[in-house]
């Protein structure tokens, strides 16, 4: 199976249909299967209980194998009478008429198992030419496994909430930003990506989502797992949990009511992966993964502006307002009020530019007070008639 080459859904879907014992484990055990094979932490080493051999495939098609075989779990052991490919190309189809026009050119027509190898391709791949790979590790695809958690629904519901979507989202910001906030010593690069969650809470919701709310927003025994990971994942930031964010972690565990033996199994499962992976994961041959993690995020935003320049500035051209509150951003806090107007006429402005719907996707908002810090001082000839004088 070549996941990089036309026709490889219809290859795993034959292939699997004669191997029954990933579908005889149960939830948790997946779970745990996924977690290992490094899906859940965006690192993707090897295919999901070695259901293929995986020696030949590079990590994108690994992280496009373990994405499939994710959905197909999930679709096998729910009731749904859909079938598989349609299901999964109407999931994506909710999410786009919802959300996005990430997908644009790819939904509507008739389904078929080339259009979903195309839509898992755009999912995983991102733009190569955009995304430095550590940036693809740490935030899109290790927020891959919300598209599962989101299918599970659609395929209860037939349909999926966006509310949803953003729920999760925010509550994986919040908590990561409390994760920050315990480590014991902080850095200016900690500092700088505590104060990045901060911002882009305020310009995600009208009100700042809290450890607590974020807790209460978990609502799923997968969910609590999840966000545990992510949460230890983060903590793991610097290549070591200390005791303030060991407590932390135990605690967060606790509000998630997760029992003790797998709250410890979290802890120690982060540690064991990236100890043993830490020469085959790019982004761990950073001294800080912080420190990774914020250049990185900088320097794809400022590449995604500067290349899309000329739409970006024809754009704005046509939106007096949000320039006037993009030039005041530069010299003075937003009001509430204001920051949901720049979110909005922002997100209205990236729907209809399709290289920018990345910040549309599961993890982009996070990037959002990123853009605003950019926008004025890479497109500076758009603001001079609105330019404030400090």
């Amino acid at each position: 199976m070549n996941p990089s080459a036309s026709g490889w859904i219809n290859k795993l879907l034959t292939d699997v249909s004669k191997k029954d014992a990933l579908f005889n484990i149960d939830k948790e055990s997946f779970y745990e299967a996924l977690r290992d094979s490094g899906f859940i932490y965006g690192s993707n080493l090897e295919v999901v209980e070695h259901t293929f051999e995986n020696k030949d495939l590079t990590e994108e098609e690994l992280c496009k194998t373990n994405l499939c075989l994710a959905f197909l779990y999930t679709h096998k052991t729910s009731n749904s009478k859909a079938e598989f490919v349609d299901s999964v190309i109407g999931f994506y189809s909710t999410i786009k008429e919802s959300k996005n026009s990430f997908f644009q050119g790819l939904l509507g027509g008739k389904k078929s198992s080339e259009q979903l190898e195309k839509i898992i391709h755009k999912r995983v791949q991102i733009d190569a030419n955009v995304l430095t790979k550590n940036f693809n590790y740490f935030v899109i695809n290790a927020l891959l496994y919300i598209d599962v958690l989101a299918y599970q629904g659609y395929l209860k519901n037939e349909t999926i909430s966006i509310e949803y979507l953003k729920n999760l989202e925010a509550a994986i910001t919040s908590i990561s930003l409390e994760v920050l906030n315990a480590k014991a010593s902080k850095n200016k690069y900690d500092e700088s990506l505590i104060k990045l969650f901060e911002s882009s809470l305020r310009y995600q919701n009208d009100t700042h989502i809290d450890y607590k709310a974020a807790v209460a927003m978990v609502k799923t025994s997968k969910e609590a797992y999840y966000i545990l990971d992510i949460a230890c994942m983060a903590s793991w930031s610097d290549a070591i949990i200390d005791e303030k964010e060991y407590q932390f972690l135990v605690k967060l565990g606790q509000d998630l009511r997760l029992n003790s033996e797998r709250i410890q199994q979290s802890i120690q499962s982060v540690n064991t992966f990236y100890t043993a992976n830490k020469g085959n994961i790019a982004l761990l041959s950073s001294k800080n993964i912080v420190h990774s993690f914020y250049d990185n995020s900088s320097k794809m935003v400022y590449k995604l502006i500067t290349r899309n320049s000329k739409r970006l500035y024809q754009e704005l051209k046509d939106s007096k307002e949000l320039m006037v509150l993009l030039t005041q951003s530069t010299v003075r806090d937003l009001t509430k009020e204001e920051q949901k107007k720049v979110t909005d006429q922002l997100l209205d402005i990236f729907k209809s530019i399709p290289s920018l719907a990345i910040f549309l996707l599961p993890g982009g908002a996070i990037l959002l007070p990123l853009v605003i810090k950019f926008i004025p001082k890479l497109l500076p000839s758009a603001f001079d008639e609105n330019r404030i004088k400090k």
